[in-house]
């Protein structure tokens, strides 16, 4: 097994003397040090510690602890996971208290036992790192309720892990996102993660003409109106003990929009033709592709049915702002079309490439029926860019296609960009664009002379 070495410990105190001392008494753990805020920040940003012991009282006003208060919170802003044990002469509750309260991991009056300090240090950093794996196996989780969502996107992932944390509540989820992201899907791991033992019912209220809808969503007794040959009851009363979900919210007429408020505040209904309110027990998702904001602004979509609505707000990228997962949709698409068709199908290097660069104005709607016509249309078992009907890829400018992918090469390109914005930004001050860079001097040095970049 693989162990990686520790981030070092940060050890702030402004008395000198003091400052070595602690960290003659901490000798087993590499440690850096830093006088004040200013430079402690630096520290942070370079190094990025996992354990920080400070001091609360840091010039310029020492004999006060608003500086050490006002680094504690700048440090936990920078990485809420760090372990702050602050260490201070200022030993009163009240500062024991604010410290804790702000997120310090543990309060030291001076003068310490090092032998204490020691093992509470071991006790942070063992936190600290149970804490970051957890961090990461998270990342890697792709949640069960959701195992059919086809997805390395760190955001989507995180749509994931949200949904599953609302789904046992009763709380009403509006999905937003352009047409095509994945909307129902999302709608419906929700419902399966959810406890509700009854049924998912889906209605597209744009697809459904106006004097039908209402009878759709609120059914409608025998003898309602012409045609109405017997009881039926809607959308919403099928939905009993499960889920509704509400595609296209908002294109909901505005005479609906007020019946559908009525029903969310007293989930009761009334079928067309009736004259008993029938109670009904269901979780409400709605999903839409328009601007609310902007409809509500126009006098055309209702304030309050949008705050009744938008309880939890999840909005989802469009598949141009996921890198990567166009390419694996295709992959997992094709997969599924070759066995349907019972033929080994695959992508050339360029149909794979064309298919990561097109911006996909339709999202995964567009790839999966451009995926199935090039199934079902091509002759070979190699799928191309003319099976797609995507143009050629062209490298950018200046690259070839396999520079476009050698980590070396990109890693160099993003160092060349950082170094040269943060010289401009500092005016080709060294130390300043150092500190910005989060690196020491002899480094940034070395990377100018690597990257050939002239001061």
């Amino acid at each position: 097994m693989t162990t990686h070495k520790p981030p070092p410990l940060l050890i702030v105190e402004d008395d000198l003397a003091l400052q070595k001392q602690i960290k003659w008494s901490l000798d087993g753990w590499e440690a850096v040090t830093a006088h004040d805020r200013e430079s402690a920040l630096v520290a942070m940003r370079r190094h990025a510690p996992a354990v920080v012991t400070m001091d609360l009282g840091l010039p310029p006003d020492p004999d006060s602890t608003s500086e050490g208060f006002k680094l504690l919170e700048q440090l936990l802003d920078a990485d809420p996971n760090v372990k702050v044990i602050v260490l201070t002469g200022q030993n009163d509750q009240a500062n024991a208290l604010k410290a804790i309260a702000l997120g310090a991991y543990d309060f030291f009056a001076k003068p310490f036992e090092p032998e204490l300090l020691n093992l509470t240090i071991a006790r942070a950093y063992r936190v600290w790192e149970l804490q970051t794996e957890n961090q990461r196996l998270q990342q890697m989780h792709q949640p069960d309720a959701l195992a059919g969502l086809i997805t390395r996107d760190p955001a989507m992932l995180k749509i994931a892990r949200t949904i599953e944390r609302v789904a046992p509540s009763d709380a009403t989820v509006m999905l937003l996102g352009e047409s095509g992201t994945g909307k129902e899907v999302l709608a419906q791991g929700l419902h399966q993660a959810s406890r509700r033992k009854g049924r998912f019912v889906a209605i597209n209220c744009a697809a459904i003409p106006e004097n039908l809808l209402e009878s759709e969503l609120f059914g409608y007794e025998k003898g309602a109106f012409t045609g109405a040959a017997k009881t039926t009851p809607g959308k919403i009363e099928t939905a009993h003990g499960g889920t509704l979900f509400l595609d296209e919210i908002g294109d909901l007429p505005g005479a609906l929009q007020s019946k559908l408020l009525r029903f969310l505040q007293e989930r009761k209904v009334e079928r067309l033709g009736a004259r008993q309110e029938i109670p009904i027990d269901v979780r409400v998702v709605c999903a839409t592709h328009q601007d609310l904001q902007g409809r509500i602004r126009d006098g055309r979509f209702r304030e309050d049915l949008y705050y009744r609505l938008a309880e939890i707000v999840v909005e989802i990228p469009p598949l141009r702002e996921r890198p990567g997962d166009a390419v694996l949709l295709a992959h997992a698409f094709l997969r599924r079309f070759a066995h349907e068709q019972r033929r080994s199908l695959s992508f050339s290097d360029d149909a794979l490439t064309a298919i990561d660069r097109h911006p996909w104005p339709g999202n995964v709607r567009q790839l999966l029926n451009v995926i199935k016509r090039a199934a079902i249309m091509a002759e070979s078992n190699r799928i191309g860019c003319d099976e797609l009907g995507l143009p050629p890829p062209a490298a950018p400018a200046g690259q070839t296609e396999a520079e476009t992918l050698d980590l070396r090469t990109v890693r160099e390109r993003a160092e060349r960009a950082a170094v040269i914005a943060a010289l401009a930004r500092t005016n080709d001050n060294i130390a300043k664009a150092a500190e910005l860079l989060g690196v020491s001097r002899p480094t940034l040095y070395d990377l100018l002379n690597r990257l050939a970049i002239k001061t």
